[in-house]
């Protein structure tokens, strides 16, 4: 007869934080199975430790790579699939031995977990369970002392992997968030949190109810002290105080052919980010709407009125979009804003345009 394989979820690193559930798994499994990085250490194991007992035996899954560089002719996405399947492959021979096998995972097992791919290759064929545990999101919103979503809010959870243009415009449509996996990619998470307005009320919380845990305003972090277990957390907005800035900018956009599905992402986190949208109404009829944000609409003959008036919006400090059909460089309200923001008292009003 197969044994059973558990994926359990260890929560975020103190061990005070697992479930019973999952210490009930582990006293009664027969192999221990986490992963690990090549130097050999695994946080799983260091947060299971005093549940492990000399019988257990144990399977490390090392890691043969922790960041896309490889010398395997299949790359980094054909050396993890090799190792995926050879994981799998040591746990099967386990489970075929009618043994019961429990994978730790930090966190929650299918929450941007490595048990995911144990998983998926191994549950359809024998007995499986997963043992829920504590996420890192959860942790990090529990160490800022601040409510995460409110009421009907919408929670975005991002990698920070993701290309800088979609993070942009995911920060600036969403109401709360969070950025998980930082380390390297930490500058780019930092110019998206800017880039869609957010980098004020951003928050860092670093290695949440491990040892070395660390809280900080995310703008005052050094990039190079960051490492993988650390999140950019976008509280609630809910009891928020209003941003107050001096001066506002202008940014020039266009809506493609034929509406949202042309937009690109840079495109769809300025309009998400802004306070103001002003334009032909026809083209701001293309564009989502956004809860708070005011619609400046008229018709197609006053070019040069609509860029002044988005000059003065501005100033009074708000973050203004004019919106244009197609690329706002031909043949549409580039030129006309271009040719206002000329004049001295426009000269410290930022102005881009986004093709």
């Amino acid at each position: 007869m197969s044994g059973k394989l558990y994926g359990v979820g260890l929560g975020p690193g103190d061990p005070s934080l697992m479930t019973v559930r999952a210490v009930e798994v582990i006293a009664g499994a027969d192999v221990i199975a986490y992963h690990s990085a090549r130097h050999g250490r695994s946080i799983a194991r260091s947060i299971a430790a005093k549940h492990l007992r000399a019988d257990h035996i144990e399977e490390p899954l090392v890691y043969p790579v922790t960041t896309e560089t490889t010398d395997h002719p299949g790359g980094y996405r054909g050396a993890m699939e090799e190792f995926y399947a050879e994981a799998a492959a040591r746990l099967a021979a386990h489970l075929d031995a009618g043994r019961t096998v429990a994978v730790l995972a930090e966190g929650d097992p299918l929450f941007y977990g490595s048990y995911m791919h144990m998983h998926k290759r191994l549950a359809g064929r024998y007995d499986t369970e997963v043992v829920p545990g504590v996420t890192s999101v959860s942790a990090a919103a529990a160490r800022l002392g601040a409510p995460l979503a409110e009421g009907e809010e919408v929670l975005t959870i991002l990698p920070g992997t993701l290309p800088e243009e979609e993070l942009t415009a995911r920060l600036a449509a969403t109401d709360a968030a969070v950025v998980m996996k930082l380390g390297r990619t930490f500058p780019k998470v930092r110019r998206a949190l800017e880039g869609a307005g957010r980098l004020a009320e951003a928050r860092y919380v670093e290695r949440a109810t491990m040892g070395g845990e660390r809280v900080a305003e995310l703008a005052d972090v050094d990039p190079d002290s960051v490492p993988y277990f650390a999140v950019a957390v976008l509280p609630s907005q809910v009891d928020a105080e209003p941003a107050v800035r001096e001066r506002g900018d202008v940014v020039v956009v266009g809506t493609g052919p034929a509406g949202p599905l042309w937009l690109t992402p840079e495109t769809r986190g300025a309009l998400a980010a802004a306070d103001d949208l002003v334009g032909y109404t026809t083209y701001l009829d293309r564009v989502p709407e956004r809860p708070g944000q005011v619609r400046h609409g008229s018709d197609n003959r006053v070019e040069a009125e609509r860029a002044e008036f988005a000059l003065q919006l501005a100033l009074r400090g708000r973050r203004v979009a004019v919106v244009s059909g197609g690329d706002p460089g031909v043949f549409a309200m580039a030129t006309a804003v271009l040719e206002a923001a000329s004049q001295p008292e426009y000269a410290d009003v930022p102005v881009r345009v986004l093709p």
